[in-house]
């Protein structure tokens, strides 16, 4: 215990980040890019003009380091409601028991396939980890899932717990998964698809390399979990967050799965609700497209939503309370999937989906409406201390960007790229987006900003305009897992409530090792001749 409090806290190291942020603003020169707004497949962007950097006076910050916390409130609002809403919906749904139920249902399922001994041989549980990382990583790829991520924590992290490992493992099936498909950006329109227009290559092309390059980085990233989770199940106490995850192990621990609760009326009418506003939703949008990258189908899926709801939610609360509300999280999180993929939901769509999930748990459990209101305060209390670190975090961009150095440092960082070789001027390209990550989040932000800059360089060295469009999406997923400036990492690791010093500890060796594999894997884009290249 001594070890744990020499720790600093997350908040301390973001802190600090913010401080060393304002002292840049004293030594670093002011300056700036003009801006212009183009228009992209995903909407008006804006991007900057590669050739107008001018000099202006910066502005050193001092007092500022202490109104960055409400700046960066304002700069995240939209995460930050996010997992307050989160909080209160899933602690109703964790008074439910509906995930404990849920969990142990499908382990015990599960069990049953070491009857075989192929399954034996490689391990139930690592068959588990690799298709929900695989998942996750495709929808990382294809639309480029990050902030949908924080839902998923709140399931994963029991989940593995409850199969021997630690929050970590539970962390790396949704978030490191989705990163590493992130980083292998299959047809992520908000990411691969602007840097390709700006760079004036024909939208998705080169697919054949990239899916090469997809099919190597989970190879390795999801090898590089299952070989931490096979020491974690070996002796739990080697994990660094093993007095971290006493919590989850109180609060998630093994229940009877013959117990159950019989549904009450009130769990009719929540699904009879259900039903109706799924079947009004089928009605007025009968036929969807459904995108994926540049490819799209025609599909009534919501017809089939809703008339899958109408079976398996009948049959779950014939079963019992906790099943239907397990039937209720289910098809939130395929609802979710439907308006991502369908309707370019954002996170103001996605928090009044769990918002309504929450209602509908309460309902469910037959809890008045004060009741639901004292139990959604509840959980938004537990988890208000992941909505204060997001909003910490965003002060550092809100110190960089006050003190109008940003641009300054890009345009430092392509001058020092200028007048290489094409496989330096790549190594550096990359080296550059990978550090860029720290200071710039969004990925669609960096790609609007950034690749104006690397367009221009390639030019300049012959370099092909896609390898440059390869460097940046590699680069945009790696070193994203790691920095303390992504809200959505922060509200991860607070939700699976692991010290950031703590996941530092553990993060390094792997995003090195992504980042190594992520240069290797760009010197071909120079050397060989590609499809799309």
């Amino acid at each position: 215990m001594a070890q744990t409090s020499k720790i600093p806290h997350t908040y301390v190291i973001v802190f600090l980040i913010i401080i060393i942020a304002a002292v840049f603003t004293w030594v670093v020169p002011g300056g700036q890019f003009e801006r212009r707004s183009i228009e992209t497949g995903s909407g008006t962007q804006m991007v900057i003009d590669a050739s107008s950097f001018h000099y202006v006076d910066n502005e050193p910050q001092t007092w500022q380091i202490f109104s960055a916390f409400y700046k960066g409130f304002i700069r995240s609002p939209k995460i930050i409601v996010f997992i307050l809403i989160l909080g209160g919906a899933f602690w109703l749904l964790n008074e439910s028991k509906a995930i404990d139920v849920g969990v142990y249902a499908f382990l015990q399922r599960s069990e049953r396939l070491n009857r075989w001994k192929l399954f034996r041989k490689i391990g139930v549980h690592n068959i588990i980890i690799t298709l929900v990382m695989l998942m996750f990583s495709f929808f990382g790829a294809i639309f480029g899932m990050s902030e949908e991520t924080i839902a998923f924590i709140i399931i994963f992290v029991p989940m593995a717990i409850s199969m021997g490992y630690d929050s970590i493992v539970g962390v790396s099936m949704a978030f490191i998964g989705a990163g590493i498909g992130f980083a292998g950006c299959l047809m992520n329109p908000f990411t691969l698809g602007i840097a390709q227009e700006i760079a004036g290559v024909p939208l998705f092309s080169g697919i054949e390399y990239r899916f090469i390059i997809w099919i190597i980085v989970n190879i390795a990233g999801i090898g590089y979990v299952l070989h931490y989770a096979s020491k974690i199940k070996k002796d739990p106490k080697r994990s660094p967050v093993f007095l971290e995850d006493e919590y989850w192990r109180n609060h998630h621990q093994q229940i009877d799965l013959n117990l159950r609760t019989r549904a009450s009326k009130a769990a009719w009418w929540a699904y009879s609700l259900v039903l109706i506003a799924g079947t009004i939703a089928a009605v007025l949008y009968p036929m969807n497209t459904l995108q994926l990258g540049n490819a799209s189908l025609k599909f009534p899926l919501l017809a089939v939503l809703a008339f899958a709801y109408a079976f398996i939610g009948w049959k779950s609360l014939k079963k019992s309370v906790e099943f239907f509300m397990l039937t209720i999280l289910i098809f939130t999180i395929l609802y979710l999937i439907a308006g991502v993929t369908a309707f370019a939901w954002g996170l103001t769509e996605l928090a009044t989906l769990f918002f309504s999930m929450a209602i509908i748990i309460g309902m469910g459990l037959n809890k008045s409406p004060n009741e639901i209101t004292r139990s959604f305060i509840a959980g938004a209390k537990d988890i208000l201390s992941a909505a204060l670190v997001v909003g910490l975090a965003g002060g550092i961009i809100v110190i960089l960007e006050d003190g109008k150095i940003i641009d300054t440092m890009l345009y430092g960082i392509s001058k020092a790229i200028e007048g290489t070789g094409k496989i330096a001027t790549l190594s550096l390209m990359y080296l550059f987006q990978s550090g860029m990550n720290a200071i710039i989040t969004s990925g669609t932000a960096k790609a609007a900003l950034l690749m104006p800059i690397l367009r221009d360089i390639s030019n300049m060295v012959g370099l092909s305009q896609q390898a440059t469009v390869t460097a940046f999406h590699i680069g945009d997923g790696f070193t994203n897992l790691i920095t303390p400036t992504s809200g959505v990492l922060i509200g991860v690791l607070e939700v699976a409530r692991i010290p950031f010093a703590k996941w530092f500890q553990w993060a390094w060796k792997f995003i090195l090792m992504m980042v190594i594999l992520g240069w290797l894997l760009l010197i071909p884009t120079v050397t060989i001749p590609l499809p799309g290249f």
